[in-house]
């Protein structure tokens, strides 16, 4: 899985529009193997960018859960420490 696409489902405040635009983009991209298509791709790209939007944002109002919301500040914590950890085990002995 693409490392930009990110969680969008149960979050308090729930995903914005803008954020499934994102992880649209993030997918139509790792899957055309292009960041920028070229003009005579654009179109096509784009309108992939919307469908999968659409679909996204479909998909994230039908699921239901249990589960409490989580916190996106909760999880950028756990993130950072977990690339604390990680980069502070990785670095060369002073």
């Amino acid at each position: 899985m693409c490392r930009n696409i990110r969680r969008l489902h149960n979050y308090e405040p729930p995903a914005t529009s803008g954020e499934v635009r994102e992880a649209a983009l993030q997918y139509v991209r790792k899957i055309s193997g292009s960041a920028r298509p070229s003009a005579a791709n654009r179109e096509a790209f784009d309108r992939a960018v919307e469908a999968v939007a659409a679909a996204t944002e479909e998909l994230l109002e039908s699921l239901v859960t249990s589960a409490p919301p989580r916190s996106r500040e909760e999880d950028a914590a756990r993130a950072r420490e977990r690339a604390r950890l990680r980069y502070e085990s990785s670095a060369p002995p002073a």
